[in-house]
């Protein structure tokens, strides 16, 4: 039995004494790859350049060309334009967590950890939170460079930290998707891979570049109905970088992002952790 199947049956004191216990395994692996971060930099100086290089290319190449609330405004694209390339950053960390999760498990790694008295959840746990970190740390480098090219809000402090909030949790709630996908291959190349071929049909039909008024009928409604519209969607809207004329759909999701964004993030954290950790369980018992 697992440490909370044994928790369960001795009661409440065991219950408290399983959770702190995997707590602890999980925080001692997260710190283990977040040294192992620190001792290869390239990998987050890297996975920097692609989200620069999309928020340059996409400002100057595309600001002006595209309307946005009947604005072809650089400006205005630029502003339209960020919350989409911050979600796309904090999804693609995906393949990372995949990639990096398959390694391990391919250099048996997760065998020595087996042979530790620790929970089994926490392997993955500890990597997803340090995942996080990363996240988070290129966020902060990514919003930056946003100033740098003309990005501003136009709220306050509470709701920019929310929607910054909401990009993390999306970001979390991938990275279990990766977990699962690095565990379902056998090859860390296999993982990029698998990480990245449906990354690119859920950013791009969605409306983190294009408003989604002129997409035919069917692709609409699955960009409207798309958890990473509706992260994008809650952050313009708490960055106050919504066209003054943009029209709202009426799906759901775009009448109530933040909310919508929420129940996503969770319910996908939800089930991709039990998948997660089951195949996890599955392929090292």
């Amino acid at each position: 039995m697992s440490a909370a199947t044994d928790a369960a049956a001795l009661g409440p004191a065991a219950r408290r004494g399983a959770v702190t216990q995997a707590v602890h395994d999980s925080l001692v692996v997260a710190r283990r790859n977040l040294l192992r971060m620190l001792r290869i930099p390239e990998v987050l100086v890297f996975g920097l350049v692609q989200p620069i290089m999309f928020v340059v290319l996409f400002s100057y190449v595309f600001g002006g060309s595209i309307a946005v609330g009947g604005s072809t405004s650089p400006a205005a694209y630029r502003e339209y334009l960020m919350a989409g390339i911050f979600a796309q950053t904090v999804t693609f960390a995906t393949a990372g967590s995949g990639a990096g999760i398959a390694e391990d498990m391919h250099k048996g790694l997760v065998d020595r950890f087996r042979s530790l008295p620790m929970t089994r959840g926490a392997v993955l746990t500890g990597r997803t939170l340090a995942d996080l970190v990363q996240t988070a740390l290129t966020l902060l480098v990514l919003a930056g460079v946003a100033l740098i090219v003309g990005w501003r809000t136009h709220t306050d402090a509470g709701r920019i930290l929310l929607g910054f909030v909401l990009l993390l949790l999306l970001g979390h709630a991938f990275s279990w998707i990766g977990a699962l996908i690095g565990l379902s291959v056998r090859t860390p190349e296999a993982a990029t891979s698998g990480g990245l071929v449906w990354l690119f049909p859920l950013t791009f039909v969605s409306n983190a570049f294009v408003p989604t008024t002129n997409m035919p009928a069917f692709l609409r409604h699955i960009a409207e109905w798309n958890p990473f519209s509706t992260t994008v969607q809650a952050c313009r809207r708490l960055f106050g970088n919504l066209p003054p004329h943009y029209p709202v759909p009426d799906a759901w999701p775009m009448q109530h992002p933040v909310t919508a964004s929420l129940i996503w993030s969770v319910v996908i954290i939800l089930v991709f952790r039990f998948l997660a950790v089951r195949k996890y369980r599955s392929a090292t018992g």
